[in-house]
């Protein structure tokens, strides 16, 4: 916990420790996003969203962190083990890793960095939607021969499209739903 001093009611308030995704320092009120936790990586991606936003944070009391390499391997096998590391992006997996190397909650309306968190059994909360309701398990399956196996730890990140190719017929392979 950490505490912030709150001149409305003139008094020290207890603060949760927490990271928060950009969907936080987005929408929320200043006084909820100060003294949250976020990626070093994510001011660029304020900046771009809103700048008057990202003027606005800068301002806040927001702990900027960068994750160590131990934290954004953790990310990346979490990530892998539920299946959503190819639709991760960068600052997905800096922000998954500061959330399990510090372990802490991950303030977040990104439907994939809620299912990894809660399939590694990580407290995870939304930000402005209700939330994912189901966890999912993703597999790779060729678009080809059907054939599936699991997502490998160093596979690229990409929005849309197949993963990669086949290693038994060269078909491209997508992300499919675990059955």
């Amino acid at each position: 916990m950490a505490y912030r001093w709150v001149d409305e009611v003139d008094c020290w308030l207890v603060t949760p420790m927490r990271v928060l995704d950009t969907a936080a320092l987005l929408y929320w009120p200043v006084t909820e996003v100060s003294g949250g936790i976020c990626s070093v990586s994510q001011q660029a991606e304020l900046e771009r969203v809103s700048m008057q936003r990202y003027m606005l944070v800068s301002s806040l009391e927001v702990i900027w962190r960068e994750p160590t390499q131990e934290w954004l391997d953790l990310a990346r096998a979490a990530a892998s083990q539920s299946g959503d590391l190819p639709r991760l992006s960068d600052v997905d997996l800096d922000l998954l890793a500061l959330a399990i190397g510090l372990e802490l909650p991950l303030y977040t309306d990104d439907y994939r960095l809620q299912n990894t968190m809660q399939m590694a059994d990580l407290e995870t909360h939304s930000v402005g939607t209700q939330g994912a309701k189901q966890v999912w398990r993703w597999q790779l399956r060729c678009t080809g021969c059907g054939q599936s196996e699991v997502v490998p730890t160093d596979v690229a990140s990409s929005k849309s499209g197949p993963i990669q190719e086949c290693n038994h017929c060269g078909a491209p392979m997508k992300l499919k739903r675990q059955k």
